[in-house]
């Protein structure tokens, strides 16, 4: 008789390192084969290690909520970002999700706030305005006089469509709307460049 898999509920070790090993293969980007490798480790390691995981999972769910202000995730009422007085808020970077945030963070090129929307507009996926943080979007740009909104929505269908939404909603605004640069990364070569990133490039020259 053929032994059952670990895809059934099933496992050598009990039902409790199946259900341990599927929880890790539903994380993204971890396949079966590097779940059962997570798994062995928890099995293998000192309890106290195992331990202090489930402690940092626990306290993660349990103290980090969304920004009153922008929507980043943190764990006070405000960010440090819009907490820190260094920052202009007459500047605000719209992004789709808090990992658009640290991304950005890591360039160290941006003085001014964030806004997270939650996502973007997706009608196929049942994701409308109302249900991302446009709403809040508007009334900052108005509580807070905003002089600029720069779209850093991602590249895609659905992304420049959330943007263009938003920025049909600010028109009536004295708020300036901007978008990210797109098209050919210094240092890269012309050859290897696909068409959207020279049809990127093109339409944003710049004066030289």
């Amino acid at each position: 008789m053929p032994a059952r898999r670990i895809e059934d509920g099933h496992h050598p070790f009990g039902p409790a390192v199946a259900r341990l090993i599927s929880e890790f293969a539903n994380l993204p980007g971890i396949g079966r084969k590097t779940a059962e490798r997570l798994a062995h480790h928890i099995l293998t390691c000192r309890e106290e290690e195992a331990m202090a995981l489930a402690e940092a999972i626990r306290e993660v769910k349990a103290t980090i909520h969304q920004c009153k202000i922008c929507f980043n995730l943190t764990d006070q009422e405000e960010c440090e970002i819009c907490r820190d007085p260094r920052r202009d808020r007459s500047v605000v970077c719209v992004v789709e999700t808090p990992k658009d945030v640290s991304v950005l963070e890591q360039a160290s090129a941006f003085g001014g706030t964030y806004h997270v929307l939650g996502g973007r507009i997706s009608p196929l996926d049942g994701i409308g305005p109302e249900k991302l943080t446009i709403d809040a979007l508007v009334r900052r740009v108005k509580r807070d006089k905003v002089k600029e909104i720069i779209m850093a929505t991602n590249p895609t269908l659905e992304g420049d469509g959330t943007a263009l939404f938003i920025s049909n909603v600010l028109a009536n605004y004295e708020v300036n709307i901007t978008r990210l640069a797109r098209g050919i990364a210094t240092g890269s070569v012309l050859e290897f460049a696909n068409k959207e990133m020279l049809a990127d490039a093109l339409r944003g020259r710049q004066q030289f």
